[in-house]
């Protein structure tokens, strides 16, 4: 009998010490560091949006994740969420001893794991803390680790972490980015059936995914309702409604980029500033871009690179000509506010999968005569005004290149001469002789000096500045005709507006301005400009019920065709030609290929906003004088003739 007692109480004691024995073993062979569940700190989706909060794309490195604050989270979220995963969350410490009891019987049944009892504390620690590997000794630790999360944390605490590390199928992780990539909505904004749909996915999101198994999804989903409705947690409508709905699930990339280049430049621009975990660290990025008009300036290009190609293979005999003429060809556009200097569109080339590459930032060109305005502009500032004469004559120029004599015959592109023509008519109808005389007039060493208001470097110290033989971006081009179309005053162009982590504002961009010359001058130049539309090269750049402004360039042989203009409250820079520096086909001129993209641009610019300003308004200072029968404008600086009398001066009319 004494045997049998010593051997029951040996028994006893081995049973009561064995759970303290595994335990310690436990915890003195493994590591149960919870400070990535306590001080929690996920990798966050950073957002990159246009001027009017329309997201442009996200931006991430493994994981796609936007957080949610638990007062972000709708109750009927988290009801959802207990009825089908942990009825009693609120009432355990991390572990459920009854789940466990049932969940071990069936497991002996069936001879092996098949039914698990882990709580949503535990689901937190298996997810950021362990593997997913299903053996005894894990699970102990997923116990131990569930208990301290417990101590530590409270229980909305715990809900916040798990709703926002857990994977919801499609790349999503976390349930505000899946409600905002399966429905486009908020949290706020889900119907009870989509957030069941969610919570629902927890389990087995793959299975579950409703871009790939929608039924089986909606399955899952009716589950989630029937068991709140068990639970008395929804009412008799509310329940019914629910399994009636079928949500519109969206099937759309993670990144969701609209704007590829913008993107691009916008990563590019952040490198510069030095945020070295921009991918990860949840930013929200505030561009001044316009996704209306970027798909319009996206369009327009393409449309205008279209006709071109059917042109040049109209205007081709040969296919493999045809080929190679047509390879090549690519283009670029950008567009801005000249008052504020805020980029509206940015397109780097007609086809981003073909080629990456942005030109509209990157890729420097001549402009050939699109840059003649600024030589005008100095001429106007001197006192020279729109009825000045100006040589159209051709000259021979001598110079040494390498000890040896060499001769320079520039040429009109039109190969004609007009003997003398206004200044007006000169860059209206892109004079390259008179251009040049006009440099000669005013002294190449003095106008180098002008031209340092602009801002404009590595200016060539010759002649062939007035044909536009230095390199330009379209960036940096539209830069610099701010001067024009801001009434005298250049503003450097802004791609980020601010840049947000949570509540705080880590970069805000700072608007750069300065004076190039007075509004009356600028608005000289702009009625220059506004002929070369109307009627010189920049023609086809019209558009019907808006003043246009700007000036066409085509550099020699055809290797580049550019439009630079603008209205009264949007600049718009234009360049096509073939990426290995080879000519175009003869006949694409700026004013061919690039104004039409231009138009298009401006005409679809109107039917998103009819409201823009239509008219130039004639700032104070400016005569509106009638010389040999055609109206000129003057002003105090290019004042004019002493012969011609005025016949209005009224500062204020519109003209």
């Amino acid at each position: 009998m004494r045997i049998i007692r010593n051997i029951f109480f040996t028994l006893l004691l081995v049973g009561i010490l064995t759970p303290f024995i595994i335990v310690g073993y436990f915890l003195k062979e493994y590591s149960y560091d919870i400070s990535s569940v306590i001080d929690y700190h996920p990798p966050l989706t950073t957002r990159i949006y246009d001027r009017n909060g329309e997201k442009i794309a996200n931006l991430f490195e493994d994981e796609h994740r936007y957080y949610a604050r638990f007062d972000e989270i709708p109750p009927r979220a988290i009801e959802a969420l207990l009825a089908i995963e942990d009825t009693t969350f609120f009432e355990h410490s991390g572990i459920n001893f009854d789940a466990i009891f049932r969940a071990i019987i069936k497991d002996i049944q069936a001879g092996k794991l098949v039914e698990g009892a882990s709580t949503i504390t535990q689901q937190l620690v298996k997810n950021r803390l362990l593997t997913r590997e299903k053996k005894i000794s894990r699970k102990i630790k997923e116990l131990i680790f569930a208990f301290k999360v417990e101590l530590s944390l409270s229980k909305e605490e715990i809900l916040e972490r798990y709703l926002n590390e857990i994977y919801f199928g499609h790349g999503y992780y976390g349930i505000k980015t899946a409600a905002d990539g399966y429905f486009h909505k908020k949290l706020n904004e889900l119907t009870l059936k989509e957030t069941a749909l969610l919570v629902g996915l927890a389990k087995a999101p793959s299975t579950y995914a409703p871009t790939k198994n929608y039924d089986i999804s909606m399955g899952r989903a009716n589950r989630v309702v029937s068991r709140m409705y068990a639970l008395g947690w929804v009412d008799d409508e509310t329940y019914n409604n629910s399994l009636l709905e079928k949500p519109v699930v969206f099937d759309d990339t993670l990144t969701q980029n609209s704007a590829p280049f913008v993107v691009d430049e916008v990563q590019r621009r952040v490198a510069e500033i030095g945020i070295a975990d921009f991918k990860t660290g949840g930013y929200e990025v505030y561009t001044t871009i316009d996704l209306k008009l970027q798909e319009a300036a996206e369009l327009s290009l393409k449309k205008a690179y279209d006709l071109s190609v059917a042109r040049i293979k109209a205007n081709t005999s040969s296919k493999d000509k045809q080929s190679i003429k047509t390879e090549l060809l690519n283009g670029a556009l950008i567009s801005l506010n000249p008052k504020n200097g805020d980029i509206l569109a940015l397109v780097g080339s007609v086809d981003y999968k073909k080629s990456s590459y942005n030109r509209a930032t990157q890729g420097r060109r001549q402009p050939g005569s699109a840059f003649k305005p600024f030589i005008y502009q100095v001429a106007l500032d001197l006192g020279y005004s729109g009825v000045t004469e100006l040589y159209d004559i051709a000259r021979t120029y001598t110079y040494f290149k390498d000890g040896e004599e060499q001769k320079w015959q520039p040429k009109n592109y039109e190969k004609s001469y007009k003997g003398l023509l206004t200044l007006r008519e000169a860059l209206v109808h892109s004079s390259n002789l008179a251009t040049i005389n006009l440099v000669n007039d005013i002294g190449l060493p003095q106008l180098l000096r002008e031209f340092k208001k602009f801002g404009i470097k590595n200016l060539p110290p010759d002649l062939s500045i007035a044909l536009g033989s230095i390199t330009l971006s379209p960036l940096q081009l539209a830069h610099y005709y701010s001067s024009f179309a801001n009434d005298g005053v250049q503003v450097e162009p802004i791609l980020i507006r601010n840049i947000e982590k949570g509540l705080t504002t880590v970069f805000e961009s700072e608007s750069k301005s300065h004076y190039i010359t007075n509004p009356a001058q600028a608005y000289i130049m702009t009625t220059i400009l506004r002929d070369v539309v109307e009627r010189g090269t920049g023609r086809l750049s019209r558009v019907a019920g808006i003043e246009i402004a700007g000036k066409t360039g085509t550099t020699n042989k055809n290797m580049d065709g550019w439009f630079a203009g603008y209205s009264p409250s949007v600049e718009t820079v234009v360049w096509f030609g073939n990426d290995d520096n080879t000519p175009m086909d003869r006949i694409e001129t700026g004013g061919r290929i690039a104004g039409p993209a231009f138009a298009m641009y401006y005409e679809k610019l109107l039917e998103l906003y009819p409201q823009v300003p239509r008219k130039f308004e004639v700032p104070q200072g400016i005569k509106e004088i009638i010389v040999n029968g055609k109206k000129e404008y003057f002003s105090d600086t290019s004042k004019p003739p002493r012969t011609d009398t005025d016949t209005n001066t009224n500062e204020t009319l519109l003209f």
